[in-house]
């Protein structure tokens, strides 16, 4: 949590605020990969559970539909409303609404359709059209968190992975949630598109959430991460390695682990030196590549690795799509369908109009290493 206080502290506000019925903007944390989204998204469920919030944490992926990943959860949500103490049975209308919205965008989840042993409540969820019908969802779950007096956060990572329907159907959820103060709040995560794909699908989305961007540790932030766990067990290291890791790893957190693990396993005595995180190195390189970044290299065509080996020719950071194309010996506008599957798969972005990026740091480094040509 190194350097991410200001992003608690933010989630601290909105947790309190909600919980007393007062307006504020859910937050979509957003950035690339390895700096923490989703350590973040965590830590901010523990603060929700610790401030009497039930709650639910998704992971999007490209090939499971919003609603089927929401219904279990609030399944199993109401039934604790349910059960909750208090009068009302919104809670109960509910599930009627849920049952109805299974109905109605065909969601079979085999036994849950099975163990939700109710009616359907008619007319409320159940057109088929996602944009119309989870507002109405969210909105009984709402005021039956409402009535039994209990917040409700939803946590989703991996945002970008749904398609602007989905996107936009929970944009449009969540302002019905605002415009009623019903206690239910979005906490997000996604790749640095995220903020323009909310905008696309709605234009008022600006208005319902904050998108703060989660980028790599100032030097001071870096070094704090590692030195202060080191200190707590008696080691320290020396100010030219920690230097040396910062050099090496751009403040990026996950890096800044993987190089602290390697030098911490290589020292055999405080304070870990520099030729120490020297030796580490070749090592932590070669788990990257084979882990961290051929995971996601393997998942290319043979056309979108030469695309991003283009890119990664060009130099450290964005690129003009022409340049690329340049570099490809192409025309511009034949890159279109490979860095439309590429942003799709999440491995590039546009920072500004007509530049590409890397969304997972150093990678262009390991794309010289697993290309050394282009060809």
């Amino acid at each position: 949590m190194v350097g991410r206080e200001g992003i608690l502290e933010q989630g601290r506000i909105l947790l309190g605020r909600i919980k007393e019925g007062r307006p504020e903007k859910s937050i979509l944390l957003t950035g690339l990969r390895g700096v923490g989204k989703t350590v973040l998204l965590n830590e901010l469920e523990r603060m929700a559970i610790t401030t009497g919030y039930r709650t639910m944490l998704l992971e999007a992926h490209d090939n499971k539909s919003l609603a089927a990943l929401l219904v279990p959860h609030l399944r199993k949500l109401l039934f604790e409303l349910d059960r909750a103490a208090g009068a009302g049975d919104k809670a109960k209308r509910g599930l009627a609404v849920l049952k109805g919205f299974m109905n109605g965008v065909k969601v079979s989840l085999g036994d849950i359709e099975v163990g939700l042993d109710i009616d359907p409540e008619k007319g409320a969820a159940d057109s088929g059209d996602l944009e119309a019908d989870l507002p109405n969802l969210f909105l009984a779950v709402g005021e039956a968190a409402e009535e039994r007096k209990i917040p409700v956060a939803i946590l989703i990572d991996e945002l970008q992975y749904f398609d602007q329907k989905e996107l936009s159907a929970l944009i449009m959820a969540m302002h019905k949630m605002q415009q009623r103060r019903l206690p239910m709040l979005l906490l997000g995560a996604g790749l640095p598109i995220l903020p323009g794909l909310a905008g696309e699908s709605k234009s008022y989305a600006e208005r319902l959430f904050s998108f703060p961007d989660i980028g790599a540790l100032s030097e001071p932030d870096a070094i704090k991460a590692l030195r202060d766990p080191t200190r707590v067990a008696g080691v320290d290291f020396e100010d030219s390695a920690l230097k040396e890791i910062y050099r090496l790893t751009q403040g990026y957190p996950y890096f800044l682990q993987e190089w602290g693990y390697q030098s911490w396993n290589r020292a055999e005595a405080s304070p870990i030196t520099l030729l120490i995180v020297q030796d580490a190195t070749s090592t932590v390189i070669q788990r990257l590549d084979e882990n961290f970044f051929r995971v996601r290299f393997d998942r290319l065509t043979p056309g979108e690795k030469r695309f991003l080996r283009a890119m990664a020719g060009l130099g450290s950071g964005a690129h003009r799509s022409s340049d690329i194309a340049d570099a490809l010996g192409v025309k511009i506008n034949s890159l279109g369908p490979g860095r439309a599957n590429l942003i799709k798969k999440g491995m590039i972005y546009s920072p500004t109009h007509g530049d590409m990026a890397f969304t997972v740091p150093l990678f262009d480094e390991f794309m010289l290493r697993a290309m050394p040509n282009l060809n």
